[in-house]
Order: structure tokens, then sequence, then C-alpha cells
């Protein structure tokens, strides 16, 4: 009695340990890391979006332009901030925006 519960015992340690072995095999091979995903994609294009918009209020705050200032003089104290950093900085907007 007390060997065939040692052999159980031993066999279930042995199948836990082969699956310890090859579980982060199986893992490592579901990944594909030459491809990315569409997700990762979005992901770089959002990290770059939001790096332009933050260099861009940056280059507007250095001319002048204080976001948390009084917003009675809104569109006039933007629109000098844009005019002393150039016309190469900030395009016209299409037609039709």
């Amino acid at each position: 009695m007390i060997r065939l519960f040692s052999a159980r015992v031993s066999a279930v340690a042995a199948l836990i340990s082969v699956a310890f072995v090859f579980s982060p095999l199986a893992d490592a091979q579901g990944t594909d890391t030459s491809a990315s995903s569409p997700k990762q994609v979005r992901k770089a294009q959002r990290k770059a979006a939001r790096a332009n918009r933050t260099a861009e209020l940056k280059q507007l705050e250095s001319n002048g332009y204080k976001p948390g200032k009084d917003q009675a003089d809104y569109p006039q104290d933007i629109q000098n901030a844009e005019r002393k950093s150039g016309p190469t900085a900030h395009p016209a907007p299409a037609s039709g925006q």
C-alpha cells in the first residue's frame, strides 16, 4: 500500500516537472517577434502623434502661448504664438476643416 502511494506521488511529481519544463517552450514557439501586430502599429502611431502634439505645444509655449491662462484672449494669443513660430511649423488646414 505504501509502495503504491509512493509510486503515484513520484509519477505525479514527474508529470508536473515535465509540464514546467515544456510550458516555456510552447510559449516561445507561439510568439512571432519579426512581424508587428496591428495593435503594435497603432500604438506606435499614437505615440508618434502624441510626441508631435507635445512638441508643437512646447513650441507654442516658447513663443508666448499660455494654455492655463485666462481664455479671454484665446484665439488671438494662440494665433500670435503660431505667427511667431513661423509659417512652416503650422500649415493652414485644408479646405473644409
